[in-house]
């Protein structure tokens, strides 16, 4: 009898512990990464400045909520949002405040615009954000990539808001879309300072010094290029809004972690 209680205990041991191992998750797939503690929320920085993440709503040229975007939070690396704290000292002694669009951007979420691009027949938002550009040339024109330097974390689309700074009202899906370059008046009543076109246009009127921008729409997209100059951050002059804090802590690290307090818990 001892021998057969000894085998029905090992029976029962062995049991368990296949029963547990098929319930339990695996590891790796019950944790998501999160952000080294380079990484900071920019409201833990400078919470004066305005956040608008529009890769967490509809209204964006994908026309929907964007993979790895949880919360709409700006995440940037210390040095970078610190460097933003600096510009927008700056700004509010003019009566103007920042206004963020997007600040870190998971990989899943560039491969999510990849993926949009494929998608010849996904033309929801072509009005307003890329009126003239044919879908099938958004690689070939540099509009869309594989990799995006905001993965690294130090990289910023934003712009400039008067003081002081009503809100913008909400997009509602399928409502009528208006040309991203149209007249201010006219296009998305977003409450940034007049510069030239909406964010994410995909036209070279977005290129920060096109010659067709003239008047208080260049000054502008200048305000915001010098006051951010001045704290060590470098346009892409293919897009007024796009900024890169030099030197990046992360030049050659594409991240993956989610836009969500979680991933920066903490720090």
């Amino acid at each position: 009898m001892t021998g057969l209680a000894s085998a029905l205990r090992t029976l029962v041991v062995a049991l368990a512990a296949g029963l547990f191992a098929a319930s339990a998750p695996p590891v790796a797939a019950a944790q998501e990464p999160r952000a080294p503690r380079e990484f900071v929320a920019l409201g833990s920085v400078d919470p004066t400045i305005l956040q608008e993440m529009r890769y967490t709503t509809a209204h964006n040229f994908v026309g929907e909520p964007v993979d790895g975007y949880r919360q709409p939070l700006c995440v940037l690396t210390r040095p970078a949002a610190e460097a933003l704290h600096r510009a927008q000292v700056r700004l509010l002694a003019r009566g103007y405040t920042l206004k963020v669009y997007d600040c870190y951007r998971p990989q899943r979420a560039v491969d999510h615009f990849v993926r949009w691009a494929k998608d010849l027949a996904d033309e929801r938002m072509k009005k307003e954000f890329y009126p003239l550009v044919d879908k099938s040339r958004l690689f070939a024109d540099g509009y869309i990539a594989e990799k995006s330097g905001h993965s690294r974390g130090s990289t910023v689309d934003l712009t400039v808001v008067r003081l002081p700074a009503w809100p913008t009202r909400p997009y509602r899906p399928g409502q009528e879309l208006v040309e991203c370059y149209a007249p201010k008046a006219e296009r998305f009543p977003d409450n940034s300072v007049d510069m030239g076109t909406g964010y994410d246009c995909f036209d070279t009127r977005s290129h920060t010094d096109d010659p067709r921008i003239t008047g208080v729409q260049r000054a502008n997209r200048q305000l915001l290029k010098g006051v951010l100059a001045e704290q060590g951050f470098v346009n892409l002059p293919e897009e007024w809004w796009h900024f890169t804090f030099a030197p990046e802590p992360f030049p050659e690290t594409f991240f993956d972690f989610p836009v969500a307090w979680r991933s920066v818990a903490g720090h």
